[in-house]
């Protein structure tokens, strides 16, 4: 019997060592792991002229559950398997069809359903009964405190060192999106001179375009240092280059800086793993919230989080009949350092 819930690893090691299960499916909010190993049986399962006879893609805007049954029950002209992979599995409907197959799952055909950008509901029978025969794996967006330490991870996995300003870099201007991490972070691995011993904020800012000196992470820096120059200049920055340096993305950094220095503040046990295990931050970056709650006072950070709330709230439209995002920056940076 496959293995449930899986890990996304267990099942890439298990592909490799060419253990298959009769049915996958890959499901989930983040669609780059779904893609990753539905690609990799794509093009590993079959030799080239097993494909040509024995491999077939379905989308789910076209085919009904019946469909994909009809086509599970052929069997493979060439070799040993066939394989079936259905994408946009998540448009298909009338999936309690699909149970008849489920009792009796053709051995030689591996099925794929790539069911993205959310999942079925778990309590139907059908999701109950693929559950026992299937490998199944949910792929989940990472949460914003965890892309520092998989941009980490990732680099380390192509044996290359990266430097934490640039993890912080690219970890503010991209996000959560591992499509575009994984795209980023490919180049400029492809990218890196050989006599640099790691990925740096200047690779960063040639190759992706993150200036390395007008960025938010940078912004922070000057806001501790209450450096009014510094900060005057990075959101003058901004003000121009709007579309790199959106206000909402800005805002939302900020605002989860100070909400973590408040928590800080009241951490009866500072010390530098405590720190980073609390706020799930690696710990090159506990210093940042050591000089920041000297700058700022708990009562300052309690106030600074409701100035970003209310520039948030006037960048939306309320109370605000035409301050633009420049402006309303420059009055957030104001009130923080004074």
């Amino acid at each position: 019997m496959a293995k449930q819930e899986t890990t996304y690893e267990q099942i890439l090691t298990d592909l490799r060592k060419k253990e298959y299960s009769p049915i996958y499916f890959l499901m989930g909010e983040e669609p780059y792991y779904i893609d990753v190993l539905s690609d990799f049986i794509q093009k590993n399962v079959l030799d080239k002229t097993e494909k040509e006879f024995d491999m077939s893609i379905l989308y789910g805007k076209d085919v009904d559950i019946s469909a994909v049954i009809n086509a599970a029950k052929r069997y493979p002209m060439m070799g040993a398997y066939q394989v079936l992979i259905v994408k946009e599995a998540q448009l298909i409907k009338e999936w309690d069809n699909l149970l008849h197959y489920l009792s009796n799952p053709l051995k030689s055909t591996i099925l794929v359903f790539c069911y993205k950008y959310g999942t079925p509901d778990k309590r139907k029978k059908w999701f109950q009964e693929i559950s026992k025969i299937a490998t199944v794996y949910e792929s989940v967006k990472l949460r914003d405190y965890e892309v520092s330490s998989w941009i980490t991870k990732y680099c380390k996995a192509k044996n290359v060192a990266i430097d934490d300003k640039a993890v912080a870099m690219i970890s503010d201007f991209l996000g959560t999106d591992l499509s575009k991490l994984v795209n980023e972070l490919d180049k400029l691995i492809l990218t890196k001179p050989a006599d640099f011993k790691s990925i740096t904020p200047e690779l960063v800012e040639k190759n992706i375009g993150i200036s390395k000196d007008f960025n938010v992470f940078e912004l922070q820096v000057a806001l501790i240092n209450k450096d009014v120059l510094k900060a005057n200049r990075i959101i003058r920055y901004f003000a121009e280059n709007k579309k790199a340096n959106p206000l909402v993305m800005v805002l939302s950094q900020l605002f989860k800086f100070f909400s973590d220095l408040m928590i800080y503040h009241y951490l009866s046990d500072k010390s530098q793993g405590v720190v980073a295990s609390e706020l799930k931050i690696n710990p090159y970056f506990v210093k940042d919230y050591q000089k920041a709650a000297q700058s700022f006072g708990a009562w300052k950070t309690m106030n600074i989080i409701s100035f970003i709330r209310e520039t948030d709230a006037r960048y939306k439209g309320i109370d605000n009949p035409s301050t633009d995002e420049g402006d309303l920056m420059k009055e957030l940076i104001f009130k923080i350092l004074h």
